[in-house]
C-alpha cells in the first residue's frame, strides 16, 4: 500500500503547535532538575522517576518522527529505543526534548502523509490500525499530558512547586480560560 503525501493541513498546524506547547512546558522543567531528583525511585518497586516518565514521552514522540523521516506507512509505539542515559541525565533529555521540538515544527511546513498505520500488539498477533498523523499528533498531546500529570506529582513528592497549569492538557486550559473569562464580567458586575 502506497501512502499518498499532502501539504498539512490547517488542522495539522493546531496539532502540532499544541505538541510544540507541551513539551515547551516539559522541557522548562526537565532542563533546571537536578540529575539526583531526575532519578530519584518512588513506589514501593522504585520504578518510577521523573526520569522514567520524560523518556517513555520522548520514545513515543521519537517513534512517530523516526517512522515519518523513513517514509514509514506503519508506526509501532512498542518499537521504542527505551534510551536509559534520557532518564538518567536531565540535560540530555531537555536536549532532545529541543531536537523534537525543532523536528515537529518542520511538520507543519513539509509535506506529510495522508495515511498511516499504527501498529498494535494483541496477545501473538499484531493488528494493523488505520490512523493519520494528526490522529497520532492529538494522541501524542494527551499522552504526554497524562505522564506530566504524574510527573508532576512525584515532582510535589520531591518539594517542587510547579505551575498550576504543569500537565494539564491544553482543552483544559481552554475551558478554564473561558470560564474565568465568563466570570470577570459578573464579578465587575456584583462589584
Amino acid at each position: 500500500m502506497t501512502s499518498r503525501h499532502s501539504r498539512p493541513s490547517p488542522a495539522t498546524a493546531r496539532l502540532v503547535e499544541e505538541n510544540l506547547l507541551t513539551l515547551a512546558q516539559l522541557r522548562g522543567l526537565v532542563a533546571v532538575l537536578t540529575p539526583d531528583v531526575y532519578r530519584q525511585a518512588f513506589g514501593e518497586h522504585g520504578r518510577h522517576s521523573l526520569g522514567k516518565h520524560v523518556r517513555h514521552i520522548i520514545d513515543h514522540y521519537d517513534a512517530l518522527l523516526d517512522g515519518l523521516d523513513r517514509g514509514a506507512e506503519l508506526i509501532d509505539y512498542e518499537q521504542r529505543r527505551r534510551d536509559e542515559a534520557l532518564e538518567q541525565r536531565p540535560q540530555q533529555a531537555a536536549n532532545h526534548l529541543a531536537g523534537i521540538e525543532a523536528r515537529l515544527s518542520s511538520l507543519g511546513s513539509g509535506s506529510s502523509p495522508d495515511a498511516l498505520t499504527l501498529g498494535y500488539p494483541m496477545d501473538d498477533e499484531r493488528l494493523s490500525l488505520a490512523s493519520s498523523l494528526n490522529r497520532e499528533l492529538a494522541f501524542l498531546t494527551s499522552h504526554s499530558i497524562h505522564h506530566m500529570a504524574i510527573i508532576a506529582l512525584l515532582a510535589e513528592q520531591s518539594g517542587l512547586h510547579l505551575p498550576e497549569s504543569f500537565g494539564v492538557h491544553p482543552s483544559t486550559l481552554r475551558h478554564w480560560q473561558r470560564a474565568s473569562a465568563e466570570q470577570a464580567p459578573l464579578s465587575r458586575r456584583s462589584a
